[in-house]
């Protein structure tokens, strides 16, 4: 097996720098050295990796060679892998558990970002997600954290966002102009449901529950084949649909407020960390 020379992190964390701040003035600040002692670094650097140059100057303009750009790659894996090592051997408390709760609303929009950025950061905590409605979760007293939605002033716990709840059908169709009205929408005890009925009752507006589901991706599959209309909040419609309103003969619907609720008996460092994870989540 061929002995190469290691490669330390630090030579790595300034070439990674030089590249993406296009020079070494600007990354001897990044990385809080002299302009000097970065050169000294590249050039040692260099040496490691078979005396081969990483930089190609035109002036004061610095660019990576051929050799340079294929190393780049290798470095961002290597400092990101050395990232998480650090932080599972230096926060040795995250190890552990979860149990989050949250409709099946959100899983799809805002729970793979946050679950894959928790994953890396802290790849020893398993997580164990429970979806259910709104009102099965408030229910439950043995989850850590949990995500509902509330009508504007009925909030709990805290505000990870507000949303408008909208009609929408797929481009293309317009059941709209059925009567009565067919709906999919999730099933009972559900607060949009239980919003979009009452509000189409109060105008006297025939409707037809047509296709019901727990899940948001089959309601989804209905409302895109045309045979329904639906009432979700605004950032869950997809490109195939159009949103739909009172120029179609629809109710104004409300705002829906979604809020996280931790546990008081079973927090944790761990779920504290998710919970700010999740917190951050729902802002993007």
């Amino acid at each position: 097996m061929a002995n190469y020379p290691s490669i330390d992190s630090e030579l790595l964390r300034t070439f990674v720098a030089i590249a993406d701040h296009g020079g070494f003035t600007r990354a001897a600040e990044m990385v809080n050295r002299t302009q000097s002692a970065v050169s000294m670094q590249m050039k040692r650097l260099e040496e490691d990796v078979m005396q081969r140059p990483l930089f190609q100057r035109d002036g004061r303009q610095v660019s990576l060679t051929a050799e340079g750009q294929v190393l780049l790659g290798y470095a961002r894996r290597i400092l990101k892998l050395h990232g998480e090592v650090m932080t599972t051997l230096r926060e040795p408390h995250m190890v552990g558990s979860v149990r989050i709760g949250t409709p099946d609303d959100y899983v799809m929009r805002f729970m793979p970002g946050i679950l894959s950025r928790f994953a890396q950061a802290y790849p020893l905590v398993q997580v164990e997600l429970h979806c259910e409605p709104s009102f099965n979760l408030l229910q439950r007293q043995d989850l850590d954290l949990t995500i509902v939605t509330r009508e504007p002033g009925t909030e709990i716990g805290q505000l990870l966002r507000q949303e408008r709840i909208v009609w929408a059908e797929a481009n293309g169709f317009s059941p709209h102009e059925q009567e009565p009205l067919p709906l999919a929408m999730f099933n009972s005890q559900c607060f949009c449901r239980a919003w979009a009925c009452n509000a189409l009752d109060a105008m006297e507006r025939e409707y037809r529950l047509a296709y019901t589901s727990p899940s948001l991706s089959a309601i989804m599959a209905v409302v895109s084949a045309g045979l329904a209309i639906t009432a979700q909040l605004q950032s869950l419609i997809s490109p195939d649909m159009r949103i739909i309103g009172e120029a179609e003969g629809l109710p104004p619907m409300p705002s829906a407020s979604i809020v996280l609720l931790r546990n008081a008996h079973s927090q944790s460092p761990v779920t504290e960390t998710l919970a700010e994870h999740i917190v951050e989540g729902f802002k993007l």
